[in-house]
């Protein structure tokens, strides 16, 4: 449970600053009607037994040593985010589950990224979004709680006003938001403003509802896809996302 300093912290911060990162907008999240963000533990499961016939893998397609060698060895889950290019502000998403024959993949699903692409120095405004390997402990948005097992604060603080870089609409883009690990403090609402890196590196990076094009930072997905995935994120598994743009991933 995240504790009331952290709760109340979260609030404030939500109605007053700009979360340089997420979602191709303006992205002041204001509080509305859904009140104080309501924190709950998921359940765990026991990993489910290798199917027959699952392909097994030396490693993860895609991904070269020094990107497999940051992968935690507890991590199970692996979302791998593969950018289109270095420049382009598009993106696949797989989810791989590590078994005792290897690692199986799930469906690819498309996704958007930040406007400019990827960077290995993420920083506060350069509409880029961060390349690396970073866990996923925590989620949250507008909307109840969908199934995940991830701990999940329901706020009306998940708000997005206004309209992306390509004129649509952002309404929606926070009804479903996993939080990735970079520049924050794992085991806190995604609202939470904690830079260990300071804020010039930037924050609030996440995986969201796709809105139909470029982010400021975040990974953006069809409702149904990010859904869906956050039902299948399990802590036990201890998930982290991959992301970058292919040829970084393959270094």
């Amino acid at each position: 449970m995240i504790n009331p300093a952290h709760r109340a912290r979260a609030a404030i911060v939500a109605a007053s600053f700009l979360l340089a990162g997420c979602g191709g907008m303006a992205e002041k999240h204001v509080p509305g009607a859904g009140g104080a963000p309501e924190r709950h533990a998921g359940a765990t499961r026991t990993p489910a037994p290798t199917a027959p016939g699952t392909a097994a893998m030396g490693r993860l397609p895609g991904l070269g040593p020094r990107t497999l060698a940051a992968i935690p060895s507890r991590t199970r889950q692996a979302v791998v985010v593969t950018g289109s290019g270095r420049n382009s502000s598009r993106s696949t998403v797989v989810l791989y589950e590590r078994t005792e024959a290897g690692w199986r993949a799930g469906p690819s699903r498309p996704a958007h990224n930040a406007l400019k692409g990827w960077t290995d120095h993420h920083r506060a405004g350069d509409l880029r979004s961060p390349t690396g390997v970073f866990t996923l402990t925590d989620a949250g948005g507008l909307r109840p709680d969908p199934g995940t097992r991830l701990p999940y604060d329901r706020s009306g603080a998940f708000t997005s006003p206004g309209t992306g870089f390509d004129g649509e609409p952002l309404a929606g883009s926070f009804d479903y938001v996993v939080a990735i690990n970079y520049n924050r403090r794992p085991g806190t609402t995604p609202l939470d403003w904690t830079r260990p890196m300071g804020a010039g590196r930037g924050g609030g990076i996440w995986l969201h509802v796709d809105h139909g094009g470029p982010t400021h930072g975040c990974v953006g997905l069809r409702e149904k896809d990010l859904v869906e995935l956050m039902r299948a994120l399990d802590p036990a598994l201890h998930p982290a996302v991959v992301m970058g743009d292919a040829a970084s991933l393959a270094r």
